[in-house]
């Protein structure tokens, strides 16, 4: 059993049990969060495809904590002008949990 959710622009494939990390939403650690934009969802049943979205699913799922992603630096260069700038940027991401999907 699987579903994919829509969460804030994007698009996840999610199991039970599984581990997603997401853009901070403004969560904090331990608590339970409801996902119920579901676009698509696969049971023993068959396949739902919502039109945009499944009625009446939802994955409820619970936040672990915050990560950070990895660094990426950003280098300005151009050259003969004594120009460079040296930039570097780490994404924070909350881990999520997902404890069930509900159709």
């Amino acid at each position: 059993m699987y579903a994919v959710i829509e969460d804030r622009g994007r698009q996840y494939t999610v199991r039970e049990g599984e581990i997603l990390s997401l853009d901070v939403g403004g969560w904090s650690e331990n608590e339970a969060v409801v996902f119920d934009r579901v676009l698509m969802l696969s049971t023993d049943d068959g396949v739902q495809v919502g039109q945009p979205t499944v009625t009446g699913a939802q994955v409820k799922a619970t936040v672990l904590g915050e990560i950070k992603g990895p660094k990426i630096v950003v280098v300005k260069f151009k050259r003969r002008k004594n120009y460079r700038r040296k930039q570097g940027h780490r994404q924070r991401y909350a881990r999520v949990r997902i404890d069930r999907i509900e159709s």
